[in-house]
């Protein structure tokens, strides 16, 4: 007689917990450099001054960016795809809210020009930064290339000035001394966007 065949268990290919906690730790440094960029704006950025931002060691910035350029490509390129993730929810927020696509714009940029303000003005000034710094401007290229890929709208050319007339709303927002409400922004963003319709 055989004897029975030893069952062993399934085993199932674990998560390298190095890399979860290594991208874990760069997000986290990432959200640190924004927060140093709000607080002291990007001439502030140090290794130094993020890891202390992240209560990390200093090493642990230059183990996952070499340098500050490839901190702050970092940083940009994740501003760009989380405000690309905050637009494109807005909008189809709205659709199936059944509300507009401009009233949810309007409001998303009322947000970012009042209660998020610190943060807007972090991540465009890390964008301007790239017209002074070539290793920043793909990132910033990129910012465009993941908001133009939002348009349902065949009109490509339409929906980059919609996206310039959002850029200066952002801006003149930025520098108001009293930012725009929702309701202030929202004409001129149903204007922007009626080409497009």
């Amino acid at each position: 007689m055989l004897a029975p065949a030893t069952l062993r268990p399934v085993t199932r290919p674990r998560a390298d917990g190095r890399r979860v906690r290594g991208e874990r730790r760069r997000a986290e440094l990432i959200d640190a450099a924004l927060r140093v960029i709000e607080r002291d704006g990007v001439s502030g950025v140090t290794h130094r001054s993020v890891a202390a931002e992240a209560g990390v060691p200093t090493t642990s910035t230059t183990y996952h960016f070499a340098s500050l350029d490839d901190l702050l490509v970092a940083t940009l390129t994740s501003s760009a795809e989380n405000m690309a993730a905050d637009i494109r929810d807005s909008i189809e927020s709205s659709r199936i809210k059944g509300a507009s696509p401009a009233a949810a714009v309007a409001h998303m940029l009322a947000e970012a020009v009042g209660p998020r303000r610190g943060r807007t003005m972090a991540e465009y000034e890390l964008y301007l930064l790239a017209a002074r710094r070539p290793a920043l401007r793909p990132a910033a290229r990129r910012w465009l290339d993941v908001l133009t890929s939002l348009a349902r709208n065949p009109d490509e050319v339409g929906f980059r000035a919609f996206l310039s007339g959002v850029d200066g709303l952002l801006l003149q927002g930025l520098i108001d001394d009293e930012p725009p409400t929702a309701a202030e922004l929202l004409p001129v963003v149903e204007a922007l966007l009626a080409p497009l319709r």
